[in-house]
């Protein structure tokens, strides 16, 4: 299929003369016209095999396909620059995986990737910055929206925990601390989704006997989730810790508390957290919209000299489209997930919905994205003619200049497709108590099961993961 890609407006209008110059407007044309297709060759291309086989079932084949683009021979293998792209596409192989329960191959991607994306700012105070956008917005280092940069250091808890390393959790809930401030200091969007990855960090620091740290954390989950299978363990710690705040004194006057003798009783039980990851956030893809609505999209965002301009070459029809990257669909956003212990089906709660909070990062940037779109087709335009009046503006090599500028400026002009395309687009977690031995549990999600039993200790803990990215 044919990417969707922005071409100049009118074409070269013969006055009568046949020849030489024709003939050359004609090859122009059709050298700006192939240039142009491949232009729209960007990430979202380069990716969409390993995720159409994600689509399929299939992780074992987008893995390997994630492997080619990363020019290793295996996922045991990093490739030798780490940094620009292939950050990105380590990003994508870790939830990969995670799937496959390669766990610490998935947090070792998770890391390195972690150290190369920097953070995107598309703040008010970097307007003035938007024009450094001339040729593309698909070259130059990955910077993550803030939701990414947050996910990385969550999705590394489950990966941990689920091979219960809890000092690696420790590590990364402390990471994502960092993060979690200065979502907070900023008043981010992205300050949404704070509640799973606060949710496993209070967990983590419950089952290394900090209550306090466990507290602070299950205070922070409850902000942004009504998590009623915290309910019990926040009674429990609450005994251990003078850590308190009105949300988990809300929680625990939310039902009957048990008493210290019953709670004692109850200490050599263990538990179980599984947590169910599935379908994927939805990917970028390249689309183009008349300059009209660009524009009102991109209003207060662009310069007046820039909107002044662009006005203009849309009404002498110099332009018509603007490219720009889109969100596409998210994938299993209505599926429902399922855990049963021991035969009975127990409680999961939906603890995110990531899909829906990449849209609301996305729309929340979208002016300053189809600003930056304009301006570099501004740049194109004004190049063409820069190069046209230098050889004469009504001179055949001055028309063909103007052209092959353009042309190549257009060639270069990739929308930024680039995004964490395979994050799961929903996360559940569900957490038992139970008495010690062997229990036998199953996960399932997009039609997927994991069947695993699980020997647990007196007062220790089991977490299983499930990813599945169809």
């Amino acid at each position: 299929m044919t990417p969707h890609c922005a071409y100049p407006a009118g074409g070269v209008r013969g006055n009568g003369r046949a020849g030489t110059l024709g003939k050359m407007v004609t090859l122009c044309v059709a050298i700006w016209a192939l240039l142009g297709v491949q232009a729209c060759a960007g990430h979202a291309d380069r990716t969409l095999a390993a995720r159409s086989a994600l689509d399929a079932g299939q992780p074992r084949a987008a893995l390997e396909l994630y492997n080619e683009e990363l020019d290793v021979d295996s996922e045991k293998a990093l490739p030798e620059d780490v940094g620009g792209d292939n950050a990105l596409l380590l990003l994508d192989r870790s939830m990969i995986l995670q799937q496959l329960q390669e766990y610490e191959l998935s947090s070792r991607d998770l890391e390195v990737a972690d150290k190369q994306i920097e953070l995107l700012d598309f703040s008010r105070s970097t307007l003035d910055s938007i024009g450094e956008y001339v040729f593309s917005d698909d070259t130059g280092p990955y910077k993550a929206p803030p939701y990414e940069k947050l996910m990385i250091n969550t999705m590394n808890m489950v990966n941990y925990l689920a091979r219960s390393d809890l000092n690696g959790a420790r590590i990364e809930a402390r990471r994502l601390a960092v993060i979690q401030k200065y979502l907070r200091d900023n008043e981010s969007p992205a300050r949404a989704m704070m509640g799973p990855g606060s949710y496993l960090a209070g967990f983590t620091f419950e089952k290394s006997g900090r209550p306090d740290q466990a507290l602070r954390y299950y205070d922070e989950a409850l902000e942004f989730g009504d998590y009623q299978s915290l309910r019990e363990a926040v009674v429990r710690l609450s005994r251990q810790s003078s850590y308190t705040s009105p949300r988990l004194k809300k929680l625990i006057e939310g039902g009957a508390v048990p008493s210290d003798e019953e709670s004692n009783a109850k200490d050599d039980l263990g538990e179980v957290l599984a947590i169910v990851s599935y379908g994927r956030v939805p990917a970028k893809i390249a689309k183009r919209i008349p300059i009209g609505l660009a524009l009102t999209y991109a209003s207060g965002w662009l310069s007046p000299a820039d909107a002044s301009r662009a006005n203009q070459l849309a009404l002498q029809g110099l332009v018509s489209w603007v490219n720009y990257p889109e969100l596409g669909r998210a994938r299993g956003t209505y599926d429902n997930p399922s855990f049963a212990l021991d035969g009975s089906w127990q409680v999961l709660e939906g603890a995110l919905a990531v899909d829906r909070e990449a849209r609301v990062a996305y729309e929340q940037a979208r002016g300053a994205i189809i600003a930056s779109a304009i301006t570099r087709m501004i740049s194109r335009v004004v190049a063409g003619r820069v190069a046209q009046e230098a050889a004469g503006r009504d001179s055949p090599l001055g028309l063909l200049l103007n052209l092959g500028t353009q042309a190549t400026l257009t060639a270069t002009d990739t929308p930024d497709t680039r995004s964490w395309a395979t994050l799961p687009a929903r996360i559940a977690f569900s957490r038992v108590r139970l008495p010690p031995g062997k229990h036998q549990v199953v996960l399932s999600a997009r039609g997927y099961k994991k069947r695993q039993t699980v020997n647990i200790e007196p007062g220790g803990f089991e977490v299983l993961a499930l990813t599945v990215l169809e």
